[in-house]
């Protein structure tokens, strides 16, 4: 679901989206999620999960601070594309455990990360995103 058209409302909330982003324990999240969190096969994905690995904390951070984000606009609380245009970091992460989205599952909740596979469908701008996100995983992981 997602709103007709953006208003003032969404406008505030993607603000403060923004500003959830800056905050130091947040970005430094991100910022390890992003530099150094890769799997390249099941066993990585699932090892994140365990309380006792290094990222455990920061994953937990980021994702979900995405799916929270990402509800919004499920929700309708945000509209979708409007949010997506600033906010597509989440759908990094995504596809980065995609290939692994069953076994996270099975190791945690049936829930984990739904938000994120909805918006990653939810219109074309998010399947232009993943696309290009794919890729860039693909790339990095040498796998294409």
């Amino acid at each position: 679901m997602s709103k007709h058209a953006p208003d003032h409302h969404d406008a505030e909330l993607i603000l403060k989206v923004y500003d959830l982003r800056r905050e130091p324990v947040m970005r430094e999240s991100r910022d390890a999620i992003n530099k150094d969190f890769w799997p390249r096969h099941e066993a990585e994905a699932l090892a994140i999960l365990q309380p006792d690995h290094p990222l455990n904390r920061a994953y937990r951070q980021s994702s979900t601070y995405w799916e929270m984000v990402y509800g919004l606009a499920k929700h309708g609380v945000v509209h979708t594309e409007f949010l997506l245009e600033s906010n597509g970091e989440g759908l990094l992460l995504f596809a980065r455990v995609e290939p692994y989205l069953a076994a996270i599952r099975a190791q945690t909740s049936p829930r984990a990360l739904m938000n994120c596979e909805w918006i990653a469908g939810s219109c074309e701008l998010a399947k232009a995103i993943m696309t290009t996100f794919r890729g860039r995983v693909a790339k990095k992981l040498g796998s294409k």
